[in-house]
């Protein structure tokens, strides 16, 4: 089935991803980031309409980055209603800094300002939700090897699903990824090990 073939594929594809970032880490030896992945360099809108830097939105924070989009039937709501349960587990602990949820469509094609808008609503209250033109989100998703790639379009409307990784990542307020998290990481588990990083790195 569909569903069948874009699970296989996003887990082939996460794979592969871990596999490299470990080779990285290895090659470096380097625990505080993961080398030679993500970074700041980019600009996007956000889900008003407003053009937002990559250094202005990452850096002196602590945030949660995921990329999926609007169309996407399962995957990724369960995986932002993840994050979203994630931070406000967090939120909880005063102590604690805040940690921001970003979602980046993968889809610029029909994810405009407006559809990432609508979408982010469903989620928590202080998810940012960035969209752009297609270079835009190539670059983005290139820094982050994120993969993703559309698939076949129905001849009855168009529609299309968009295989893709499903990788949340731990990004510090150096703009750095410190870890990323797979969809087999469960919802507690995510928290338990974002608390122990934002306890270890503290500002």
């Amino acid at each position: 089935s569909l569903r069948t073939r874009i699970l296989v594929t996003a887990g082939i594809g996460s794979a592969f991803f871990g596999w490299w970032v470990y080779l990285r880490y290895e090659k470096q030896g380097l625990n505080d980031h993961i080398v030679g992945l993500g970074g700041v360099k980019f600009e996007l809108t956000d889900q008003s309409g407003r053009k937002v830097k990559g250094h202005d939105l990452l850096v002196g924070r602590w945030s949660l980055l995921y990329f999926g989009f609007t169309h996407c039937p399962d995957v990724c709501p369960e995986e932002m209603e993840k994050v979203s349960g994630v931070i406000h587990t967090l939120d909880k602990d005063t102590n604690l800094p805040r940690v921001q949820p970003v979602f980046v469509t993968i889809d610029p094609q029909r994810d405009d300002v407006a559809a990432v808008a609508q979408y982010i609503k469903d989620f928590h209250p202080r998810l940012v939700g960035l969209t752009g033109s297609p270079e835009q989100i190539s670059a983005i998703s290139k820094a982050y090897r994120v993969y993703a790639q559309p698939g076949p379009r129905d001849p009855t409307d168009q529609e299309y699903v968009v295989d893709h990784s499903i990788i949340t990542y731990l990004i510090c307020p150096h703009g750095a990824v410190l870890e990323f998290y797979n969809r087999s990481v469960e919802e507690a588990d995510m928290a338990e090990k974002v608390r122990q990083r934002l306890r270890a790195h503290r500002l």
